[in-house]
Parts: structure tokens; sequence; C-alpha cells
């Protein structure tokens, strides 16, 4: 399965990066919005994971363009804003799910998981 994770946090990418490979995730990186929403245009994914606070080009944003592109590839926002507020504001932005910082990686997996079985194509 191909991931596309989007974090500007250098060492949190990497640590995530490390464990979605070692779970199996074939995954791709930036640490950047504006380098993200390249990659989630112009790729093929079958899950994207995107921070919602990012240099150059905000999560919110990227997924705008991502969803203009009519994909329906389901996309995990992940964010350290927990208020009810940011959570609707990201699904109406066409989220599929809103994690909030800190998390467990057991609770990212089972997203993950979950998002996929939601989502066929994304299989």
């Amino acid at each position: 399965m191909k991931l596309l994770l989007v974090e500007d946090s250098c060492r949190l990418l990497d640590a995530l990066a490390h464990i979605l490979k070692k779970h199996g995730y074939t995954v791709d990186t930036a640490s950047d919005g504006e380098t993200g929403c390249e990659l989630a245009t112009t790729n093929n994914y079958d899950i994207l994971v995107l921070d919602r606070m990012l240099p150059k080009k905000d999560g919110l944003s990227i997924i705008k363009e991502v969803r203009k592109h009519n994909t329906t590839t389901p996309i995990l926002l992940v964010s350290a804003r927990d208020s009810t507020n940011d959570q609707s504001d990201g699904l109406a932005a066409g989220a599929d799910d809103y994690l909030t910082k800190p998390f467990a990686t057991d609770e990212l997996l089972s997203r993950l998981r979950t998002l996929t079985r939601n989502h066929p194509q994304a299989q």
C-alpha cells in the first residue's frame, strides 16, 4: 500500500515513515505543503496522511487541491489543533478522518486500516 506522509517536523516525519514502512507501507514523504501538494496531485497513492499546519501550504489547502482533481483517495489529517471547530473544518475541507497530536502509533495504524477498509480502491 502506497502512502504519502506530509509532516514538517523532521523527527516525527522520519519516525512515522520508519514505523509505517515496518508495517508494510510504501512511504513517500514531504516536509512542506507545497512539495506535498505536488506529490499528492501528480502521483497515485492509496492514502494520504497530512499535517494540518505546514510551511508553504497548509494541510487544508492540500486537501482542497487534491479533491479538485476528483480523487477519492482517503485522507487522514493530523494536527495539534484539537478543537471541535478545527476538526470540523478539516473534515469539511475533504479529510476522511482527523487525528490529534500527540497520538499513539497503534491509533494511527488502526485509523489507516479503517480508512483503507472503508475505501476499497485503496487496497
